[in-house]
């Protein structure tokens, strides 16, 4: 039982690390594709036969 009183800590301590990490990448906009996507599904430019 005494085992709970260290990882029960550590384990909300890496769930806040990633929180904060996730609020980061968010703030810093590395998420926002304003123009990638939207053009592509409209592209009539088909990729069967990439370049080597």
């Amino acid at each position: 039982m005494n085992i709970l009183t260290y990882l029960i800590p550590i384990s909300l301590i890496l769930g806040g690390v990633g929180l904060v990490a996730f609020v980061y990448t968010v703030r810093s906009n590395q998420y926002d594709d304003p123009e990638g996507d939207s053009r592509r599904i409209l592209s009539d430019d088909w990729d069967d036969h990439p370049k080597p």
